[in-house]
């Protein structure tokens, strides 16, 4: 039986190594700080910040830092019963740097990391096929054995009557070529009830360097529920079967936009479960995503992704005085 308000995130968490010098390379950076990451651990977070029920389903390695995020979920209210511990793989480990130019650099330690170990019959069935929405990335397609056990999840949340919510979540560092990245991508596209792109992800998909409604539709598929262009500064953009509009960004002095996505697709996850009517109705829906962008910018005014998720009390201060 699903439980009617459990939202379960898919994928990978790892820890995220933020320099302690803003404006400078890997290279240049004095020192590092840890910072847990990983997008569908921080929705799985962002769900349970704002009161939601969430679960995470993942691998993390049997080590000082997987206990640690293990730990960091379950502090935050989110279920630990999908996560599992490999005995012979480390934790993933990201150095991210925001550089002087404003461009983020990757370096991934990931080979493999017990993230990419998760198989199939290490799935717990029970919580996934109990889940109202089911909620994932494209990370975990990347290799075997975890996209076997991404598929075998999905379709189990599917046949149980879960809404699928995806968010390709590009990190080209990690694909072995943007046009493996781009065909396994979509590989999965018709699956989703939900999609969350970001502008720079549209463009890489459609291959358009235009942001506009007809490139948008590119992606749409018939079995789609609700599209989802995040823009930024300049809000975002939704298409459902029956109409499509526009909802501005709140304006804060931004920080470090790590999370600042996955803080609004849990936002949005949150009220969908809470009221599944928001899907049919253009004004509930706009004031939904005015919420879930104010979620997405209070996240981007603090160092690093999960300390800087909001509260409902939070995002409702923002819209408020805004």
């Amino acid at each position: 039986m699903a439980d009617k308000k459990l939202i379960v995130s898919f994928g990978e968490m790892l820890i995220d190594f933020v320099p302690t010098v803003s404006g400078v390379s890997l290279a240049e950076a004095p020192g590092f700080l840890k910072a847990p990451g990983g997008a569908p651990a921080n929705v799985a977070i962002a769900v349970a910040r704002l009161g939601g029920k969430a679960s995470f389903v993942g691998k993390l390695g049997d080590d000082e830092f997987g206990h640690m995020l293990a730990d960091i979920l379950k502090k935050n209210g989110v279920s630990g019963d999908g996560i599992l511990f490999d005995q012979g793989a480390r934790t993933a480990l990201a150095f991210v740097t925001l550089r002087a130019d404003g461009e983020r650099e990757f370096m991934f330690y990931r080979n493999p990391s017990a993230d990419m170990l998760l198989k199939p019959e290490e799935l717990n069935l029970d919580l996934i096929r109990s889940a109202k929405v089911f909620h994932y990335g494209s990370i975990s397609l990347i290799v075997e054995p975890c996209r076997s056990a991404h598929m075998k999840a999905m379709e189990a949340a599917k046949q149980a009557g879960a809404l699928l919510s995806y968010d390709p979540n590009l990190r080209l560092p990690l694909w072995p070529s943007a046009e493996e990245a781009r065909k396994q991508i979509l590989s999965i596209w018709d699956k989703a009830d939900i999609i969350k792109v970001s502008d720079v992800e549209l463009e890489f998909l459609t291959g358009s360097n235009k942001i506009d409604d007809e490139t948008a539709m590119k992606l749409w598929h018939p079995s789609l529920t609700l599209l989802l262009v995040t823009l930024g500064e300049k809000g975002s953009r939704y298409y459902t079967k029956k109409f499509k509009g526009s909802v501005d960004a709140f304006h804060v002095n931004t920080v470090d936009t790590t999370g600042a996505g996955d803080s609004f697709v849990g936002a949005l996850l949150c009220k969908i479960v809470a009221d599944p009517t928001i899907l049919e109705d253009e004004s509930k829906l706009k004031e939904v995503l005015k919420f879930s962008n104010a979620c997405g910018a209070i996240t981007t005014t603090k160092k690093g992704a999960i300390p800087a998720l909001p509260t409902e009390a939070e995002a409702l201060a923002l819209i408020k005085g805004a």
